[in-house]
């Protein structure tokens, strides 16, 4: 068994794509966990979808209630789970990675502010986890939330030594010192995420580093092409649904909407700032609301066309590829926003109707008409994955060495009809060439192929694989499959398939997938950031043992 498998075989027609060494692969893992357990795939993914809902409701309520209460952990959480865009991703984009990803957001944000206000070791190692979880999740909400994270921490870690030190007391000789103190409120922080990234190398790393052999134009072509695609302002409030794609303009299929209700106690919670911004025991949850009300109108200014210039001057935020795609980031503020309200609510009972059960049912009854899934008769299998790949013709799957993307295949015939696949030799390649020859499959895996082939002469063997760095093919003994040498792998055709040459004779072959140095790489930082977060656990643990013995 292969406990990380880089390559998915049955992708792009059966030739192979290296789908979990650039797409995070958690989601998936659970998944395939209900799967293991019984459930169809149909039901596993929507298993996944429900856990999803459910585990960002609570990691949102965690979050809020630490600040706020639980009155304003509740409706956050709720919120947080109904937002119009929360329910696109689960009903519409059926974005199973992202709506995962919606579980790890608040937790990272909540470990942000643990390990500021409270450095300890657990809220370290809990803000580490939750970043590589995220990161194993969903780079791009990674990327998205960490580019956030730099302001929030700077906000949190400025509102921490203000409150030690006020800035109108700042002197000439007090400088030094303040950003000493500073240094030090940062390590914490700082450690988590570096942890988190450390033990998210197996993956990040060579998802960073590797993703330049696969075929990015896809990505970025057809109607994935960079061309704005903006929201319209009234897209932001218009209560149209839909099932279909995004186009440039407003004839989107697709609701980017904000959600009424969301849009009305975000508001409110500007005036519930207002009116308690000098209140000392307020100013924590002041400050974030301040932080969140400003990253929401930021976000809004992003996804409308008056902001095509900076997209334009910053081509690295086209990996979003569409504006709208910020529409995440505002669930997650927008969510905290609408928790404000209860607070007051608890408050100040002179304003009526803001009771939490009422902000709940306001909710859920504004977003109940959206919780709907658009049926589909298309087969869950590998023979329905080969027809979406055809009739959707776009984001198949490819490496570099690809010159021609394919849109068919033998092996996908095999899937039509059926029957099992059960080897990848191109038997076409094979008997064009002169002499006697003959092959066979002995053994197909997915990340392996061991072939057997006799021939009066030295011949190609080319696989129906496409190439892709960690290939490597073996020359074995017929008898004792013991490696007689290595076979230096070719490229050939359009298609960029693996072949490999072999001396006349009888002989075995065996093309297998192996980790290259950055891959190796990624896994022995892995590991190692994970023993290190065991010894730091296990000597934080004897150390209170021992404390607790001399009492």
């Amino acid at each position: 068994s292969i406990l990380y498998p880089r390559w998915q075989p049955d992708f792009a027609f059966g030739h192979g794509y290296p789908f979990f060494n650039i797409y995070g692969p958690l989601s998936t893992y659970v998944g395939e966990a209900f799967h293991l357990l019984g459930s169809g795939f149909a039901d596993a993914v929507k298993m996944v979808f429900a856990l999803s809902i459910i585990g960002s409701g609570l990691a949102m309520y965690g979050f809020v209630k630490q600040i706020m209460g639980r009155q304003a952990g509740l409706v956050a959480a709720v919120a947080y789970m109904v937002i119009p865009y929360r329910l696109v991703d689960v009903y519409v984009r059926a974005a199973l990675a992202e709506s995962v990803a919606y579980v790890f957001v608040p937790l990272v944000l909540w470990g942000v502010w643990a390990t500021l206000h409270r450095p300890r070791l657990a809220n370290v190692v809990g803000l580490a986890f939750a970043y590589a979880a995220l990161m194993f999740t969903s780079p791009l909400v990674t990327l998205l939330l960490t580019l956030i994270l730099v302001f929030y921490v700077a906000v949190l870690a400025l509102a921490r030594i203000n409150d030690a030190q006020p800035w109108r007391e700042l002197s000439r000789e007090s400088i030094f010192p303040l950003l000493g103190h500073l240094g030090h409120v940062l390590v914490p922080t700082g450690a988590g995420l570096i942890l988190g990234l450390g033990l998210s190398a197996l993956f990040a790393v060579p998802a960073m580093t590797e993703n330049a052999f696969v075929r990015v134009d896809q990505w970025y072509g057809g109607r994935y092409a960079w061309g704005g695609d903006f929201v319209e302002f009234f897209q932001l409030f218009s209560p149209r649904w839909g099932f279909g794609a995004s186009v440039p303009g407003p004839g989107d299929q697709v609701s980017f909407q904000l959600g009424a209700v969301p849009v009305v106690l975000s508001l409110l919670s500007l005036e519930v700032l207002w009116r308690r911004r000098h209140t000392h025991r307020n100013r924590l949850s002041a400050r974030q609301t301040a932080f969140f009300a400003v990253l929401t109108g930021v976000i809004i200014f992003l996804m409308l066309g008056i902001s095509a210039p900076l997209w334009d001057a910053l081509p690295l935020a086209r990996l979003a590829q569409f504006p709208w795609r910020l529409l995440t980031l505002t669930v997650v503020s927008m969510a905290f926003l609408c928790g404000v309200v209860a607070r007051r609510g608890h408050r100040d009972t002179r304003l009526p109707g803001t009771s939490t059960l009422v902000l709940v049912a306001l909710l859920m009854l504004g977003s109940l008409p959206y919780m709907q899934a658009e049926m589909s008769e298309r087969e869950v299998s590998i023979a329905g994955l080969m027809q979406f790949q055809q009739s959707s013709d776009e984001m198949t799957g490819s490496t570099a060495w690809v010159h021609q993307v394919p849109s068919w295949s033998s092996m996908a015939d095999y899937h039509m009809a059926g029957e099992p696949v059960t080897s990848k030799i191109n038997f076409g390649y094979l008997y064009r060439q002169p002499g006697k020859v003959d092959a066979r499959t002995l053994e197909l895996r997915t990340n392996s192929e061991l072939v057997e082939y006799s021939a009066d002469r030295p011949v190609l063997l080319t696989f129906n694989t496409f190439y892709y760095p960690g290939w490597h093919a073996y020359l074995l003994d017929a008898q004792t499959d013991e490696v007689v040498e290595e076979l230096p792998i070719a490229v050939r055709g359009e298609l960029g398939l693996m072949t490999v040459r072999v001396p006349a004779g009888v002989g075995r072959v065996l093309l297998r997938l192996e980790d290259t140095p950055i891959r190796k790489l990624g896994t022995v930082v892995s590991f190692g950031a994970l023993g290190l977060v065991a010894l730091l656990v296990l000597g934080r643990a004897v150390g209170q043992l021992k404390s607790r013995r001399e009492r």
